[in-house]
């Protein structure tokens, strides 16, 4: 029996001999890129970078007339940055409903995972995707993406990701599209002190144990790609609004409500709505996406991305 070199379970393993042993997620059973008979919802995979397999997965919502510009929605999937994919029935399926009830343009990116693509390949990949977005002659994108009312999304590791790509919009300026807001669900922060009950918390090790493992050359848990209070950039945050989710039962939810408390102290000058799901777990809603909570979640997001400027 091989011997275990990295054991990150319920994750993934990794073995002595090189072999990296995926424990959850549904990448390993991918959706096809087909139109989503409950919703309507025309969708369809575009290559981004063969070269280094970047790829993406575009909605687009029914009866949509030839001229409507809609909000541009990139999502970033969670998974730890080494599980899940674009194309992962959960994420299939939850994205197909947002595109759907919002009636936005969705691009979710399907960037490299770590171990065999460590961090921050995964953030450079998402930049990638978003400097491609801005140039792209793709009909659905040229045709009815509004790139003044641009929204970045994700949950898990994906809101992390969300999160430090608004924070080099700001930084970068990128031209050619308007970053609005994001929304975050659930997002992967952490940080060396522990907040509320975090200290006796079982996941405070393992939190810390994959962030090294995914980002081998971080600083470690006070790096401010997790932890965002320590990002003297903070302030500069690319967007006008925020909007986070957080629930009850998922050991990174006083990291949701910190976050919130470190941009208003940031001098950043948005607004940030936070929004807690009693007696739920960490992303629930990807695991039960018509449960009535869920539901009234994709309702809030679904007015989010739709918003009029204030």
């Amino acid at each position: 029996m091989a011997e275990i070199a990295h054991d990150l379970f319920p994750l993934l393993r990794v073995y002595k001999d090189g072999r990296v042993e995926r424990l959850l997620g549904e990448g390993r059973v991918p959706v096809p890129a087909e139109s989503d008979p409950e919703t309507g919802v025309q969708i369809k995979d575009v290559e981004i970078n063969p070269e280094s397999n970047l790829a993406a997965r575009l909605y687009l919502p029914k009866d949509v007339n030839p001229v409507q510009k809609l909000p541009l929605f990139v999502y970033f999937h969670g998974g730890g940055f080494v599980i899940e994919s674009a194309s992962s029935p959960s994420y299939h399926k939850h994205i197909s409903m947002v595109a759907a009830e919002a009636k936005v343009v969705v691009i979710s990116v399907n960037y490299r995972l770590a171990p065999e693509y460590p961090l921050p390949i995964a953030y450079e990949d998402s930049w990638a995707a978003l400097k491609w977005i801005i140039g792209s002659q793709d009909k659905w994108i040229k045709d009815h993406a509004d790139f003044n009312r641009v929204y970045f999304g994700g949950d898990s590791a994906g809101g992390n990701i969300a999160h430090n790509m608004a924070i080099r919009v700001g930084s970068e300026k990128i031209d050619g599209i308007k970053l609005v807001g994001i929304f975050l669900a659930c997002p992967f922060f952490w940080g060396k002190d522990p907040i509320d009950s975090e200290a006796e918390s079982p996941a405070s090790k393992f939190v810390e144990k994959l962030w090294l493992f995914v980002n081998p050359n971080s600083s470690g848990l006070d790096d401010p790609l997790i932890n965002p209070e320590k990002d003297p950039k903070l302030c500069s945050l690319g967007c006008e609004k925020v909007f986070v989710y957080v629930a009850e039962r998922d050991p990174l939810r006083s990291r949701g409500f910190y976050y919130k408390e470190a941009l208003e102290k940031s001098g950043w000058k948005g607004k940030v709505e936070i929004v807690e799901i009693k007696d739920e777990g960490h992303v629930f809603h990807l695991f039960a996406p018509a449960a009535e909570k869920a539901m009234a979640i994709l309702k809030q997001l679904a007015s989010f991305l739709n918003q009029s400027e204030d």
